[in-house]
């Protein structure tokens, strides 16, 4: 199933093609596919290249793991992502490590990270669905997280599936159209709420 973005403007292929699907198909990811989408993430910009991101995979195949990362998911989620044959947690470390001071953009930084995961997994034909509902403690706990290292979100990869086989209630939202706010409603000038010209006409 496709959702390509109704875009005002011209954006890159895999941009307008990205959308986050609740219907996955349990067929295993290729793991040069996914490779190459954390390869991407790799390469994503962080201040002074610190890279503060750290990703944990759960596979369908490996079924004791993937149990366990199912147990970290808010009970929403775990209604649909279980059917997807990979689970990630993406975990932010909130320090420096060449001074130890606290990092304010470590989170910024990882979301940069995931974005290029998942604008390269678009361009490979999968899909990612980023997941704030997750159990941060069970997260914690579940993975042994050192100190200083936040759980941030959880994701779904995979295959897009049958809409027809998630819980009635998201049916309707996997088969919705797609909107986003204005460009002239956040893209600002000279002010507060005062839109750019560029964007405003």
């Amino acid at each position: 199933m496709e959702k390509p973005a109704p875009v005002d403007h011209p954006v890159l292929d895999p941009i307008q093609r990205r959308w986050s699907p609740r219907a996955f198909d349990p067929r295993p990811v290729e793991p040069e596919k996914l490779r190459s989408a954390l390869e991407a993430a790799r390469w994503a910009p962080s201040s002074f290249n610190e890279q503060p991101w750290s990703l944990i995979l759960a596979f369908r195949e490996n079924e004791a793991a993937f149990e366990r990362a199912c147990a970290c998911l808010a009970e929403p989620n775990r209604a649909w992502a279980p059917r997807a044959p990979v689970l990630f947690f993406a975990v932010a470390r909130d320090h420096f490590e060449r001074t130890g001071n606290a990092n304010r953009v470590c989170v910024h930084d990882v979301g940069l990270a995931m974005a290029q995961f998942s604008i390269q997994a678009t361009a490979l034909g999968l899909f990612v669905h980023q997941m704030a509902g997750i159990d941060r403690e069970a997260v914690r706990s579940t993975y042994e997280l050192p100190p200083g290292h936040e759980p941030v979100a959880g994701g779904a990869v995979g295959y897009p599936g049958d809409p027809d086989e998630l819980p009635e209630k998201y049916r309707e939202a996997e088969r919705a159209p797609r909107s986003r706010r204005a460009l002239s409603e956040w893209v600002f000038e000279d002010g507060w709420n005062k839109p750019a010209g560029i964007v405003s006409g």
